[in-house]
Order: C-alpha cells, then sequence, then structure tokens
C-alpha cells in the first residue's frame, strides 16, 4: 500500500500584478506520508501560505505537479478539486468558521451534508467525533456559549468527520495530535511553539525550501 499522502515535485507559483510577476513559490519538492504531522513555517512573504492553498487544493500550481493520496490533482478542474477537498482534506482554520446560530453538532454535521450523507448517518458521525475531541456533552451548545477552546475542537471535530486522509490546519492553537493520531497533519505557522508539537518541521524562505528536518524530542500524547 502506498504511504505517500502529499507528493510534490517542482511546484511553482507566480502571479502577474501590474507588469510584475511575483514568484510567491518557486520550485517545492515534498513528500509527506501517511501518519505524519508536520508543520510548515516561514516568515511573512516565505510562500508558505500560497504553498499550502495549493496542497489544499484552493489554489492550482503555475507550474509542477502534485499528488493527493496518490492522485494528480494539479490538473484537475475547479469541480474536480472541490471534490476531492470534500473527500480527503479536513481544513482547521484559524478563524474556526463556526456558523454562530447553529449547534455544535449541526456544524460539524456541515461537510457531511455537502457530501450527501443521509440524516441519521450525519448525526452518528458528528456524535463520534464530538465525543473524540471531549464535548459530547456539548452538542446542542452554540458557539458564543463556548470558550475559544471549545470552538476549536468543534471545528476539529468538524474536520475530523469525513475520515479525510489530511487534515490541514492554519494557525492552531491546540496539540492536534491530541485528538488524533490517525490522519496526516499539516500545519501552517510562525509560531516556534505551536511547531514545537510536530515531527517534522519544513521550513521555507523565499518559495523555496531552506529547512527539512525531524524533531526527535516530540513525546507521543497518552491516549
Amino acid at each position: 500500500m502506498n504511504d505517500v499522502i502529499i507528493r510534490t515535485e517542482g511546484l511553482k507559483k507566480h502571479y502577474v500584478l501590474g507588469a510584475e510577476t511575483v514568484r510567491a513559490v518557486r520550485g517545492v519538492d515534498l513528500v509527506i506520508r501517511r501518519g505524519e504531522f508536520v508543520a510548515i513555517m516561514g516568515p511573512s512573504g516565505s510562500g508558505k501560505s500560497t504553498f499550502m492553498n495549493m496542497v489544499g487544493c484552493l489554489d492550482t500550481p503555475t507550474e509542477g505537479r502534485y499528488w493527493l493520496n496518490g492522485q494528480l490533482v494539479s490538473e484537475l478542474s475547479d469541480d474536480q478539486l472541490a471534490r476531492v477537498r470534500n473527500k480527503e482534506i479536513g481544513f482547521v482554520f484559524q478563524t474556526f468558521n463556526l456558523l454562530p446560530r447553529a449547534t455544535a453538532l449541526h456544524n460539524v454535521e456541515l461537510p457531511l451534508i455537502y457530501a450527501g450523507v443521509g440524516a441519521r448517518e450525519r448525526r452518528r458521525r458528528a456524535h463520534e467525533k464530538l465525543d473524540l475531541v471531549g464535548l459530547g456533552d456539548r452538542v446542542d451548545h452554540r458557539p458564543p456559549e463556548m470558550s475559544g477552546g471549545q470552538r476549536q475542537r468543534v471545528a476539529i471535530a468538524r474536520a475530523l468527520v469525513n475520515d479525510p486522509a489530511l487534515l490541514l490546519a492554519d494557525e492552531p492553537t491546540g496539540n492536534l495530535d491530541s485528538v488524533t493520531s490517525e490522519q496526516t497533519i499539516v500545519l501552517v505557522t510562525h509560531e516556534h511553539d505551536i511547531a514545537a508539537h510536530a515531527r517534522r518541521q519544513v521550513h521555507l524562505k523565499d518559495g523555496i525550501i531552506e529547512q527539512d528536518f525531524t524533531n526527535n524530542k516530540v513525546e507521543t500524547p497518552v491516549p
């Protein structure tokens, strides 16, 4: 079984702004395997956000190829990319993007509604993921009734509800591997203390990989 979740070859992204061409990502070759926890780091302008948008199938490369879970996604149409995002990727956004008037249960159900899953199965899977993140007793609470940490856990449960191959997180504040050990986790951050939770750190600078190393000091969380 192929254990590679992410493979990029010569990935580039250029933007034309007037008479200027901005080379945001200038050739990234990267392999991330199933179950890895990887932090993508870099200062503002390093290309990390552009790179993560391509990894998340939110944008397409100018040049190069990208395989996600064995599928060449760099050449797919927008509609095909949308289906890949819903099936293969769980997103944890910095601002959580929860519906304020919806319960935690309904917020977690949303990706399943888009996927056409029936109501009974949606509720079962949403309950399961809320239990996983320790919010089984908060299913009827709405985001304004929750703490910031609880809202993030709802966002994590929502990201996990489709059992995606990849969990993609933007500037998370919590330790994601404390709630999941199965998914491949890729997070983008400029905070070294957050990146320290990851087993591997990939540092970008000027659109290319400057460093790629394993953090051997990370402790495996106790279930």
